[in-house]
Order: C-alpha cells, then structure tokens, then sequence
C-alpha cells in the first residue's frame, strides 16, 4: 500500500445522519472508495458498527489494509458525537492503527468550491448554530479563517459583511432568519451539501496523515463547544448549594 496517499476509514455521527466512508489520499489527489450515509430515527448505536461492517465487506477490505480510523470531532450532537468517539477509539486501538479526527465544520466546507467567503453552519438547538467561517485557495481547498463558536443566528449574521455562501443543517433551519439580515449577501448551498459526510473528513484526514496529525487515544474528547446540558445542572446545583451554604454562615 502507498502510504502517500493514505488509505483511511471514517465516521461521522455529528447529526441523525449516520455516515462511514473508505478513502484514499487528498482532495488534491484522492478517490472515494465508498461511502454509507444512513438518516432516520435509529440511533447511531443500533447502525454504526454494522455498517462499518457492511461497507468493507462490500469493498473488499480488511483492516491491515487500512492506514488510520477517523472520525468527526465535532461540534454536533453530544450523544452523537460520543457513540463516534468511542467507536472510533476502540476500532483503532483493536486494529493497531492512528486514530485522525476532522472537525464536522471543516467537511462541510470542504465540500464548496467558491470565490466567496464560506460559512459552515450547524442547528445547535435552543436557538443558537455552531458557525465557522473559511475561504478557499486557488485549488479550491477550504482553509478555517475564523474560530468555531455557538452563538445565536442574528450574533453570526453580524460578523458578515460580503457575499457569503452558507452550508449545514444550520442554514437550512434558519434560512429565512440569514435571508431576512443578510439579503442579497447570502447564497444558501444545494440541498445535498448540508449533510455532513464521512467522505469529506476522510479527505481531510488524509491530509493530516501525511502530517502526522495523529491523535492520543488515551486522551482525545470530541470538540463540544458548549457545554452539555448535564454540565450546566451541575454547574447550577454548585452554585446553589455555595450560596445556600454562605448564607448560613
């Protein structure tokens, strides 16, 4: 095998939409080998692992022929996201092989080639989206210019004052709220790019294989952002409990 152009196993739980592809190389020089991206009601738990095993089954691949697992960091769906995580940590461990991780906005912008500012966006629900802004090269490859943040739509719509192409499940959810601050600023992507994919961030990870960008299983979290809802119960009960007991003092 080539390892040039680095053959690599990817899945994405970000969203509802569960997605696992076999890559191989660069978007520069790359192909798709194949790809599963199944949505529904289902969960991640019940579908990851048995269509990981259908797609190589149906592609012919073992795992020694694998170079690395990869996964989606995130933002996204806390359960989601996590289900990926540990999927993709035990597959790599058990197969002896580099765990990579892409963030679930780096491959959605991957997949716009334009002259216009690109902005990833993804539903974080209670009214905010996960956002981040990219331009890309003369090749047509997507570079992060911005930090991801979750902030409400009308917060992101202000950081915008050129022509912007707009991309994710996020768009879509609030596309009369962008239409209605950005007007004629604004281009919506087709409906087949909003869905986060496997075969976008294998592309990417293929790239940070050939830098050795490899992750510390041990130690790796998926990239959350915002704090869990679980977290901020706790959070809220501490703080109570500190000014219930100061008060007693």
């Amino acid at each position: 095998m080539d390892r040039t152009t680095p053959f690599i196993l990817s899945l994405d739980t970000a969203t509802p939409c569960s997605s696992v592809a076999l890559t191989r190389g660069t978007r520069e020089h790359g192909e798709i080998l194949g790809a599963l991206n199944l949505s529904g009601n289902v969960t991640h738990s019940r579908r990851l692992l048995a269509s990981i095993d259908y797609l190589m089954n149906q592609s012919g691949v073992d795992w020694d022929d694998l170079d690395a697992v990869n996964v989606s960091l995130g933002p996204g769906s806390f359960t989601g996201l996590r289900i990926g995580m540990a999927t993709a940590k035990g597959l790599a461990a058990a197969a002896g092989k580099p765990l990579i991780g892409v963030s679930t906005l780096d491959g959605l912008a991957a997949k716009c080639v334009t002259g216009r500012l690109v902005c990833a966006v993804l539903d974080a629900r209670k009214k905010e989206v996960y956002g981040a802004f990219y331009r890309c090269d003369k090749k047509g490859r997507s570079a992060r210019v911005s930090d991801m943040a979750v902030l409400s739509p009308q917060v992101l719509a202000q950081q915008i004052n050129e022509p912007v192409l707009m991309v994710g499940d996020g768009a879509v959810a609030y596309k009369q709220k962008f239409k209605e601050l950005l007007g004629d600023k604004l281009t919506i992507a087709p409906a087949h790019l909003h869905e986060p994919g496997a075969s976008a961030i294998g592309m990417l990870a293929g790239e940070a294989y050939l830098r050795e960008e490899m992750l510390d299983i041990s130690r790796v979290q998926p990239i959350y952002i915002r704090s869990s809802d679980a977290e901020l119960n706790l959070l809220k009960k501490k703080q109570q409990q500190s000014s219930y007991s100061g008060d007693n003092q």
